[in-house]
């Protein structure tokens, strides 16, 4: 991999605003000071340091990595050499570090958190992407709010480095009708009908055929199937095909519930627009990466 020029704006993607988050996670870690680092190490101490991927993986997030050191001492250099969302061989050097020892000492954990959380979640999400368009080309497979609290922008922006989509980002930012709603509302067609009184498009959740007729009825612009298996949906999308053909109108279908790396395929298989997996944020491992530091 080539290293590259600049660590500010690494390849097509460029992670969100994250330094009141970096701020509140060394606050966190260092408290009143890093004790053994400041008992054990002179103030003068210089060192070097790589970013070693001790697994293969997609790279998300090295921008955050870096920017927790230049936050704790800006004398501290990072060189990046991948690109945001480049997949990178187990054994990679993903980065260079040098600087005031106690720096690098001081910022190791809570850089390679951030930097192991967004590598994974990067990479399951390749995985998920690449087993689905191995049955479909079309397919788009998005995230959905299940996300770590106050982490929610970093690992969506995680999840496009793996070649993901993102769906909602927050309640304010879509209309989404889902099973409270409809209890709530009375029915599929009540909710639908409401909600398109904002002038938004709007996106239903169903769990069975009669609320999909409802919701096509109603003028859902989208519909959610939610734990169909793959041979429903089928049934599913030749009835929205069968519907757009007579209506003119244009609906998307969207699969989520029940969705895996080893069921993903079916599903994507059925002819659906899109699937939504919450695992791509909540259950996305760490990536294994260290520092590894060698005095100068």
């Amino acid at each position: 991999m080539k290293p590259s020029r600049r660590a500010a704006h690494i390849g097509p993607f460029k992670a969100p605003e994250s330094a009141a988050l970096i701020a509140a996670a060394l606050r966190e870690d260092l408290g009143r000071g890093d004790l053994t680092t400041r008992l054990t190490v002179g103030p003068r101490v210089r060192a070097r340091a790589v970013l070693l991927a001790r697994r293969a993986g997609v790279a998300a997030g090295l921008t955050v990595f870096a920017s927790v050191f230049r936050r704790l001492d800006p004398r501290v250099r990072v060189r990046l050499l991948a690109r945001e969302g480049q997949a990178f061989p187990m054994g990679a050097v993903l980065a260079r570090l040098q600087g005031p020892a106690r720096a690098l000492l001081s910022g190791e954990r809570v850089a390679l958190n951030f930097a192991q959380r967004l590598c994974g979640v990067a990479t399951l999400t390749k995985a998920f992407v690449d087993a689905a368009r191995a049955r479909s080309r079309s397919v788009a497979v998005l995230d959905t709010r299940k996300t770590t609290p106050l982490m929610r922008a970093l690992e969506k922006y995680a999840v496009a480095c793996g070649g993901g989509l993102n769906h909602r980002r927050g309640l304010d930012d879509a209309v989404l009708i889902k099973d409270n709603h409809i209890k709530a509302a009375g029915s599929v067609a009540a909710a639908v009908r409401r909600a398109c009184l904002g002038g938004l498009p709007v996106q239903v959740e169903v769990e069975d055929d009669a609320e999909l007729e409802e919701a096509l009825e109603a003028g859902a612009g989208s519909v959610l199937l939610d734990n169909f298996t793959p041979a429903r949906l089928r049934r599913a999308v030749e009835r929205v095909r069968l519907f757009k053909r007579a209506s003119g109108r244009r609906v998307l279908v969207e699969a989520s519930g029940g969705v895996t790396l080893k069921t993903i395929g079916a599903f994507a298989a059925t002819g659906v627009d899109r699937i939504s997996v919450g695992a791509l944020t909540h259950s996305a491992p760490a990536l294994d990466l260290s520092m590894e530091f060698e005095l100068r």
